[in-house]
């Protein structure tokens, strides 16, 4: 039985639909009590789990041969996830934990929160595997303006990026969860190209066959947009840090890992594009 933290997440969600159509039973963790009704009231397997409350973990470990490891970004992520990693220690349960890109390095404040979880992992005794997927494509549907005004306006970065899908990462984690071959290993997860946004906008306007242009922010300006739109102010700072860190190069990188393990290329960004043409118009 694989237990899925992070369920009501894009990640989450899309690996326990790869797990159910390949007929893997799977146990879908939520932190409100509705979510996990719901999901038995269907059919079925949930708990719910607090990963800031330890005395939640144990119990939802029961029977559970794997877990996929996701906490919520905030400035208690790492503590939340160090908090599942001693129960799963405890438990001996094998983790597969969804990281971030060049994570070790600690390039920017969302790289630090999951650093100390992958070396508690390194150094806990159990199985472990690391996924460390590049930018998530499904970024670009928090862009509504694509649709309204042909623009996507975004932190400054001048870079190519190897964006990645989250059905792919959800398959990966799938296969990795679910074969054997994989303790202590990182993989670095990448879509089959890397482009510019201004690239990227191209493709939009290829695709959609009208104009979009990508709007590249100064530091400033993009965190008081984001600040406006709502964003949280921790969330909004971490994001222009993680512009700072690749503004100039550092994900361009283009992995194939994803053919490796599935058998099949990921997503490329034009086929996300026409995917997804009912959001952008």
């Amino acid at each position: 039985m694989i237990l899925v933290t992070g369920a009501s997440g894009n990640v989450g969600t899309a690996l326990l639909a790869r797990l159910s159509a390949d007929g893997v039973a799977a146990r879908a963790a939520y932190r409100d009590p509705r979510a996990t009704a719901r999901v038995i009231k269907s059919g079925g397997q949930a708990v719910t789990l607090d990963l800031a409350k330890p005395d939640t973990l144990g119990p939802a470990l029961e029977g559970i041969d794997s877990l996929f490891l996701l906490g919520a970004t905030s400035p208690d992520q790492t503590t939340h996830e160090l908090n599942m990693v001693e129960a799963a220690r405890a438990a001996g349960v094998r983790v597969v934990k969804l990281s971030v890109w060049r994570a070790d390095e600690g390039l920017s404040p969302i790289a630090e929160l999951h650093r100390p979880v992958e070396q508690a992992l390194v150094a806990s005794g159990l199985p472990w595997t690391v996924l460390r997927p590049n930018f998530y494509l499904q970024n670009f549907l928090n862009q509504p303006s694509i649709r309204e005004a042909g623009e996507f306006t975004l932190p400054l970065i001048n870079a190519p990026i190897s964006f990645i899908d989250v059905g792919d990462i959800a398959a990966v984690a799938a296969r990795v969860l679910t074969s054997d071959g994989h303790d202590g290993c990182v993989h670095d997860l990448t879509g089959p190209e890397a482009l510019t946004y201004a690239e990227a906008a191209e493709t939009f306007s290829e695709v959609l066959g009208k104009p979009v242009r990508y709007v590249g922010l100064p530091d400033d300006e993009a965190r008081a947009a984001m600040l406006s739109r709502g964003l949280p102010e921790f969330y909004a700072d971490a994001l222009i840090d993680v512009a700072r860190s690749y503004r100039n190069g550092g994900a361009e990188k283009v992995t194939s890992t994803v053919a490796d393990l599935t058998g099949r290329e990921p997503l490329g960004f034009a086929d996300f594009v026409r995917r997804n043409r009912h959001f952008f118009g």
